[in-house]
């Protein structure tokens, strides 16, 4: 969590970058991108075919399983059915079982690939971009530093201006100090290491000639 020294820190840290260049940074800060229901769909997917391909493997076992509840139902019931509805009962309870399990947000989270979340959280910086930030300025000089505290991601997006001068490498460094704050659980300090690392790039390539008014709020908005 963000406290409001926190966010005292960053807008401070925002100033002092914004006040070596026309550029203009925002920060904005995302518990997650993503609900990730779909990976805990697939997983308990996955699991619910477990016993079937299990049974598959070791065709023994599932007679003596259903040995054991063919009794139960008496000597005349049929054995095809009880081996139907055996499996459907062991289908639908794994699948029960593992939907109530990988749907636990730590769980889901762990369980969802590096590269789905990368890409989900590159999509929702890019929304956030398009929504707050891209063509809020008249020279077209917004970044956006977006940071998704549960997956430990971030992303920089920056307008047209910005792209046409600066090329994404020279984002590395503000993306280590962030990354290297966030995993030490100090975001605030991350965060505002890596604005002052935007504002370096920025002052290199868009320097401050007082003419660019500030029209992005220096503050950081955490949704």
């Amino acid at each position: 969590m963000l406290t409001v020294q926190d966010h005292a820190q960053v807008a401070e840290a925002i100033r002092a970058a914004e006040a070596r260049t026309d550029g203009e940074i925002s920060v904005v800060a995302a518990p997650e991108s993503d609900s990730y229901n779909d990976v805990a769909l697939h997983w308990a997917l996955l699991l619910a075919l477990l016993p079937l391909a299990i049974f598959a493997t070791f065709p023994g076992l599932l007679h003596w399983a259903v040995s054991l509840i063919h009794e139960p139902w008496g000597p005349d019931a049929p054995p095809l059915r009880l081996i139907v509805i055996y499996l459907l009962l062991k289908t639908a309870g794994a699948f029960v079982v593992g939907w109530l399990i990988f749907r636990l947000p730590r769980v889901k989270l762990a369980l969802a690939p590096h590269a789905t979340k990368a890409r989900r959280v590159r999509r929702r910086a890019i929304l956030i971009f398009q929504v707050g930030t891209e063509k809020r300025t008249a020279t077209r000089t917004g970044v956006l530093l977006y940071l998704s505290l549960a997956e430990h991601r971030a992303e920089i997006v920056a307008d047209a201006s910005i792209q046409s001068k600066i090329s994404g490498e020279e984002w590395g460094e503000a993306m280590v100090a962030l990354l290297k704050g966030v995993k030490a659980g100090m975001p605030a300090d991350g965060i505002a290491a890596a604005v002052g690392r935007i504002g370096d790039v920025l002052a290199t390539h868009l320097p401050y000639t007082g003419t660019d008014p500030n029209e992005l709020p220096d503050r950081l908005i955490q949704l």
